[in-house]
């Protein structure tokens, strides 16, 4: 009798399951191709392809994509040199 009273509560209250909406992807190491082609898209002026040349310069795109390529440099010619 007893045996039926704990299968049948254990029934009554399953596992959780997690939702397949919630799943969780790790991103990947980024190739060196793939980041020098990401710095080249980026470098371009009109990158999206959709509203033509920039009308004036984007000074905040400038300062990030300094900052990025200086950041890469230093990277690189550190792993160049080891």
């Amino acid at each position: 009798m007893e045996e039926r009273l704990s299968a049948s509560s254990a029934e009554e209250s399953p596992e959780p399951q997690p939702s397949r909406s919630r799943r969780r992807y790790k991103a990947t190491n980024m190739a060196f191709e793939e980041m020098v082609e990401m710095v080249s898209i980026l470098r371009r002026e009109d990158y999206d392809g959709k509203k033509g040349p920039y009308t004036r310069p984007n000074m905040r795109k400038d300062k990030i994509m300094a900052s990025v390529v200086t950041a890469l440099e230093k990277k690189l010619n550190g792993l160049k040199n080891n």
